[in-house]
């Protein structure tokens, strides 16, 4: 039995636009499309900006649900190859079709399933792949079998790739640990749109609001945050969270409404869901605080915070240093520590470390070093590092190409 394609492009490929760009060079991005969190804003703003610089991303997802509802550049192609179960090989005879079809070049994945379909796919149809490294996947949730189960698959399936993309140097670490040599192991930064300018804020004064963005689930450390918020309304002050995101399951969100209640915070906890407009949220938050506990790549919505200049303090994990400066652009409180992380934003809020100036060299920082165009540039680089054996150039060598640094 075959999985069939289904089109969910809505005719785009006949559309002017995209018969102009006919010349680009396809690379075929193989995808979850499950959720529409960090990983999935990646894939997303490459599908914008990565024709810029030569290449036409299309795109298959084996798990379609958020995804192809959310995106919000649908000028790439999208098909649906649905696998049934987590262990459905079927759909790969169909993304190699896909990728002959359109006249793809390259197979690019970035999770588990979409690596073990994409193997398959790229022995099928005889084309290069390249893996992106968003998250260890080792350690990526709080069931340690699941990890292991994962993580042995993903290194089976990624065995003699092209090359590797990894969106932190300790995610780099943890590839070549994981047995992917090193010299196919590229650094390449998430990065988020660049703003015009730093809208102007006035110091926050009296309540002060901690917002926080996510998929809600264990390792993001919700709980963490709720005890260092009733730690602080403990102490006289007075703080809020503003939690914008959906939670992963219905079990999670009820074990975490009952801790708030525990804890005494429901009344100072507003409860957003999913949003769409980051921006109009981010501008209502005065620290964005991100208290995950493992399994951080380089959270996006940590770039965001920064280009929005809202200062963010986040914990000591994966990539979330590479991003934040301490005691510069943010500040870092230790994994899984409530009162680290209380007395990291008590920091702010006391005025020892300037609210202004950490949200103006945040904002700088992300201009310069974790844009989307510089991330479309790198990722442009390592492509053509596999299609036309040129060398990579360094992330920063990217970066300063792209958006010269600002004094």
């Amino acid at each position: 039995m075959t999985t069939s394609l289904v089109d969910r492009t809505d005719h785009i490929e006949n559309s002017p636009a995209l018969r102009e760009r006919r010349p680009l060079r396809r690379v075929l991005h193989v995808i979850n499309g499950e959720h529409y969190a960090g990983a999935e804003r990646v894939q997303d703003l490459l599908a914008a900006v990565l024709p810029e610089f030569g290449y036409q991303p299309i795109f298959a997802a084996v798990k379609p649900d958020q995804f192809p509802l959310r995106r919000r550049n649908a000028d790439a192609p999208l098909f649906e190859a649905r696998m049934r179960h987590k262990f459905d090989l079927r759909p790969a005879r169909a993304v190699a079709h896909l990728a002959r079809r359109e006249g793809c070049e390259l197979i690019h994945t970035h999770t588990v399933r979409s690596a073990m379909i994409g193997r398959i796919a790229a022995r099928m149809s005889g084309l290069p792949m390249i893996h992106h490294l968003h998250s260890p996947t080792a350690g990526d949730t709080t069931h340690k079998l699941r990890n292991a189960v994962n993580a042995f698959i993903e290194r089976r399936s990624i065995a003699g790739i092209a090359a590797a993309i990894a969106v932190s140097k300790s995610l780099a670490c943890y590839g070549e640990r994981h047995g992917i040599p090193a010299d196919r192991i590229h650094v390449v930064h998430n990065g988020v749109p660049v703003l015009p300018s730093l809208a102007i804020r006035e110091t926050p004064v009296g309540t002060w609001t901690l917002g926080c963005t996510a998929l809600f689930r264990p390792r993001k450390g919700l709980e963490v945050l709720l005890e260092a918020l009733a730690e602080l309304r403990r102490d006289g002050i007075d703080a809020r969270l503003r939690a914008v995101g959906r939670f992963e399951t219905a079990d999670y969100e009820h074990t975490i409404h009952d801790l708030s209640a525990k804890l005494g915070v429901q009344s100072a906890v507003e409860w957003r869901g999913f949003r769409t407009d980051v921006a109009a949220e981010l501008a209502k938050m005065d620290l964005f605080v991100l208290p995950s506990l493992f399994g951080e790549g380089l959270p996006m919505v940590v770039l965001e915070a920064m280009a929005h200049g809202v200062p963010v303090v986040g914990t000591r994990v994966e990539g979330v240093p590479e991003a934040i400066r301490e005691n510069v652009d943010g500040l870092i409180a230790e994994p899984g520590d409530a009162g680290s992380l209380a007395e990291q934003i008590r920091r702010v809020i006391a005025s020892e470390v300037d609210w202004d100036s950490l949200r103006e060299t945040a904002h700088r920082r992300q201009v310069n070093f974790f844009s989307d165009r510089s991330m479309a540039a790198a990722t442009a680089a390592v492509y053509r590092r596999v299609l036309d054996g040129t060398v990579v150039e360094s992330p920063a060598a990217a970066d300063a190409a792209v958006a010269p640094a600002t004094s």
